[in-house]
């Protein structure tokens, strides 16, 4: 991952606090700042180290309970929206996440804490995209994307990789750079 991302020319930031911990998962970007879960895999340095490399953003910890990640049960589901599960872990993660942040999030609510893992894209020449669980896996919380009338949705089946505790943010990483 490390070559791909230098061949990319981008900026790397390695974390040599042996330590600190921070999984991916536990990592939820806004666009205006960071939340971090502390989980199992991610602890208050290693979010504090985050803090110190992207200073120009705030960065707030949402302790996280029942779930392996932050992301286990919430993700950006579009500019300003974030996707949330039902349970009552994720509902109390959310209300930490709102009581942190000076910003007024949008928030999709679907039933199954798995569903609101979800993948936002906003490309230039298709609008807002989502990718998100299959109605075939959640077909409730399908229900409830499909609402969404402004985005192009995009159901991807990823039972398989939940066998081994992934998601769709797992399989993933976003780069908003410009090709050249």
């Amino acid at each position: 991952m490390k070559r791909a991302l230098e061949s990319l020319n981008l900026n790397i930031v390695e974390m040599v606090d042996e330590n600190a911990t921070l999984d991916g998962g536990d990592v939820l970007f806004t666009g205006r700042e960071f939340f971090v879960g502390l989980s199992r895999r991610t602890n208050q340095r290693g979010a504090e180290i985050l803090a110190d490399t992207f200073k120009d953003y705030a960065v707030s910890t949402v302790p996280v309970h029942d779930s392996l990640h932050l992301k286990s049960f919430c993700s950006m589901a579009g500019p300003n929206l974030i996707a949330i599960g039902s349970s009552e872990a994720a509902q109390k993660a959310l209300k930490t996440m709102q009581q942190m942040s000076d910003h007024r999030y949008d928030k999709l609510t679907v039933p199954d804490d798995a569903a609101a893992n979800c993948i936002y894209l906003n490309i230039p020449s298709k609008g807002h995209v989502l990718l998100h669980r299959a109605p075939e896996e959640y077909p409730e919380s399908a229900k409830v994307f499909e609402k969404l009338k402004d985005h192009m949705l995009i159901p991807i089946a990823a039972t398989e990789l939940a066998k081994v505790d992934g998601s769709l943010t797992c399989c993933s990483v976003l780069i908003n750079k410009a090709s050249e």
